[in-house]
């Protein structure tokens, strides 16, 4: 990608109405645009991210067994009736009628539609156990949308529902997307905490939900300290083994938000192994048990012949929350700072001296060598003006190419992460950039 070719709308100045980092840094950076109060664009560079994160969870959900499905966002207002849920779930679910006077509304989450498609195929206990997720736009109109993609009323959502036949199989699907949750946010260099959650209007009898830490996160949240040191990449596991062992460790040891705050279990904890730390919540995970196959006439014939109602569970991770999530954990005063797994490119390319016969053949190849993996700065700009792009947009590498070096065929290397700086030859260069 030639950055003089690229729509890529950057700002100098920070919109008057961003409040927090990520939404800041999303627009000057050119991310996103807003388009209605909380409902976005995402502009080619945003949609690169997106997808990213979309991919990082999509291969954590298929390696935990789920299978993925696409829902419409349209849903009919009659399977919510079948729940019990239309009248109850308040003012942010969107109605609509059609031009048939229909009652329809803007999906904001799918138990009741995936219950509906499950029910019309599952017929004996041999269709159990089965897990279904999918990637979808939701719409919850909130009274106050603030933050950028943070809280906005549209959204971007992986949501995935299990269907077991008994307590225990709904528990054990539980499990695997506790761990699958982890392996996610571990992926895209995040240090995700699960506490333990109300179900609010989604029911049910159990719930985690999963906040990251961040300076600038939204709320306070405090743990122990050996909950930090768990490495869930480390961890392999059979998804069809025992995984008690695992949610066990991190029932063990506290972890709460303030809203759950104990302070009399918080003051039986050592000092020093005492945490309080800041926080963004970008998954949740619910299991309730027969609370929507029940209503919604869901049943599956047992061994013996006899009807079984399937236990279920539901587990959401913010996609486009995530986003932002990873800016407001990796940023500084100079811009976003991507992890590796979701930049849009690894590398910007900037030659300092464009039309220099050196530099333009070294930036030539490092593209080559690069496909779709770097943005070439060949634009007619000072050298300052690149560097500070570079450093806003957030990309791992910067491969900096001036007249001196480049006459000798080399590269000056920037780590953007850490500053660090390295000269070093074409081939180098590309090594480091492609391994990481």
């Amino acid at each position: 990608m030639r950055l003089s070719r690229a729509f890529l709308p950057t700002l100098k100045e920070t919109p008057a109405e961003a409040q927090i980092v990520s939404h800041r840094l999303m627009l000057r950076a050119g991310l996103i645009r807003q388009t209605a109060a909380g409902i976005y664009a995402w502009l080619p560079m945003g949609w690169r991210v997106l997808r990213n994160v979309m991919q990082i969870v999509r291969e954590e959900q298929d390696r935990a067994g789920a299978q993925e499905i696409l829902m419409p966002t349209i849903q009919p207002a009659e399977l919510w009736r079948q729940s019990g849920r239309y009248d109850d779930y308040g003012k942010e679910m969107l109605r609509i009628r059609d031009r048939h006077d229909r009652e329809m509304l803007y999906g904001p989450t799918n138990e009741e539609m995936v219950t509906d498609i499950f029910r019309a195929y599952a017929k004996s206990y041999r269709d159990l156990p089965r897990n279904l997720y999918h990637i979808q736009w939701k719409f919850r109109d909130e009274v106050r949308p603030r933050f950028g993609v943070m809280r906005g009323r549209e959204f971007l959502m992986k949501d995935a529902y299990s269907f077991d036949l008994t307590k225990e199989g709904a528990q054990h699907s539980y499990r695997q997307m506790f761990v699958a949750y982890l392996r996610t946010f571990a992926r895209m260099g995040l240090k995700a905490i699960p506490m333990q959650a109300d179900t609010g209007p989604i029911g049910g009898s159990m719930s985690h939900e999963f906040i990251i830490l961040a300076e600038t996160g939204e709320s306070q949240v405090y743990l122990h300290r050996a909950l930090l040191d768990y490495d869930a990449l480390r961890e392999t596991p059979d998804y069809d083994s025992d995984l008690s062992h695992i949610t066990d460790f991190w029932t063990r040891h506290y972890a709460a938000t303030e809203e759950k705050h104990d302070p009399a279990a918080w003051e039986a904890i050592p000092e020093a192994d005492r945490v309080s730390a800041r926080g963004i919540e970008v998954g949740h995970i619910f299991y309730f048990g027969t609370k929507y196959s029940a209503a919604m006439g869901l049943s599956v014939q047992g061994p013996d012949g006899r009807p079984i109602v399937p236990e279920m569970g539901s587990y959401g991770i913010g996609v486009s929350r995530l986003v932002a999530a990873l800016i407001e954990a990796n940023h500084d005063a100079a811009g976003i700072i991507w992890p590796d797994t979701v930049a849009p490119w690894k590398a910007a390319i900037l030659n300092l001296k464009q039309g220099d016969p050196a530099c333009d053949r070294l930036c030539e190849a490092l593209l080559a060598g690069l496909p779709d993996q770097a943005v070439y700065d060949d634009r007619e700009e000072r050298a300052g003006v690149k560097f500070a792009d570079a450093d806003l947009l957030g990309f791992p590498w910067q491969a900096i190419v001036g007249p001196r070096a480049a006459a000798a065929g080399r590269v000056e290397l920037k780590r953007r992460a850490s500053g660090e700086r390295h000269e070093v030859s074409l081939e180098d260069a590309l090594a480091r950039i492609r391994g990481s």
